[in-house]
């Protein structure tokens, strides 16, 4: 059978628009990170061009004492300067599919498979890695033309007796910075959020249980989903690294340190993706008879420098 044959009018298929509409249902749900692609903070800076973002930032002056017998002299008393940002994270990937190597009627489910499963185990934990391992770069790394300084981690050994007065010392930063409490989310290793189940409040006192008697009077929910008012979720601890090598798909970084907790308020960050391209074509004497996929992404993650005190993190150096 020759290839492509059973399918109608191959180059009638949109691929690249139903899987856009894919990707954008699953980052939610998809990544760990996912709520930081679901804040309004992405939507409400515009690009000023292809790749840069500029963020306008207005400081005032604050008020004085009234007279009513003189009038002042009339002075701006305010400043506004700029926050700029520029996408550098450019990707790719691409794959050939022998037509003899799936089912020639039903193309684009095989296609569908094969890109779920590298989305699943490839794009989606490589944005995992970046994403936390750039907001790390970001919060850690001085802009002196933007008078950013940056800020400095907690070191502080976690155990169940530590990690409460931690969490707590983190709440107090943020509270100190008039951070929003609503809509902070812990992330934390799964080692870390099995140590909160175990978590001491005193010497003689655990973290409290709950027993769900809908189950059963021998059932007991030990889940910690929620600490005070902040969302707890759980993240394998390779994807919670300083830094990463993105050469070829991720890997860990060799001087990467381990990130055990990243208390983050999701308006602080910005994770622009822009999917220039991504194409299926039919087999062509071009591709040597195989189907051909492509797909290029433009994508980073930023964070607001002047909200930088609405993230806290929580390492352990390397060896």
């Amino acid at each position: 059978m020759p290839a492509g044959a059973g399918v109608q009018n191959p180059t009638a298929l949109n691929y690249a628009e139903q899987y856009h509409r894919a990707l954008a249902n699953a980052f939610p749900y998809s990544l760990y990170f996912g709520k930081l692609y679901a804040t309004p903070t992405t939507g409400r800076y515009q690009f000023i061009d292809a790749k840069t973002i500029k963020i306008p930032r207005l400081s005032t002056t604050g008020r004085v004492n009234a007279d009513r017998d003189t009038i002042a002299t009339a002075a701006r008393n305010y400043d506004n300067s700029w926050e700029t940002k520029t996408l550098t994270h450019e990707r790719k990937w691409s794959t050939l599919v022998h037509p003899m190597d799936v089912d020639q009627t039903n193309i684009v489910a095989s296609i569908s498979n094969i890109t779920r499963t590298f989305n699943e185990f490839q794009k989606f934990p490589e944005m995992d890695a970046y994403t936390i391992s750039k907001i790390y770069a970001d919060w850690t790394t001085s802009v002196s033309a933007e008078g950013y300084t940056g800020k400095t981690p907690s070191e502080t050994v976690l155990s169940t007796t530590t990690i409460l007065a931690e969490f707590d010392r983190m709440m107090l930063a943020m509270d100190n910075a008039r951070v929003p409490v609503t809509g902070r989310v812990l992330y934390v290793t799964n080692e870390v959020k099995s140590m909160l189940k175990n978590a001491q409040i005193d010497a003689n006192n655990t973290l409290g249980r709950s027993i769900n008697v809908e189950q059963g009077p021998n059932a007991i929910d030990r889940r910690v989903n929620r600490l005070d008012e902040v969302e707890i979720v759980g993240v394998p601890a390779e994807l919670m690294k300083t830094a990463y090598n993105f050469t070829s798909g991720w890997a860990p970084a060799a001087t990467a340190d381990q990130i055990n907790m990243a208390l983050i308020h999701p308006l602080v960050v910005l994770t622009p993706v822009s999917y220039a391209f991504a194409q299926l074509s039919a087999p062509s004497a071009l591709s040597e008879g195989k189907w051909v996929y492509y797909e290029e992404s433009f994508e980073d993650v930023f964070i607001l420098n002047n909200q930088a005190d609405g993230i806290q993190f929580n390492i352990t150096k390397h060896a």
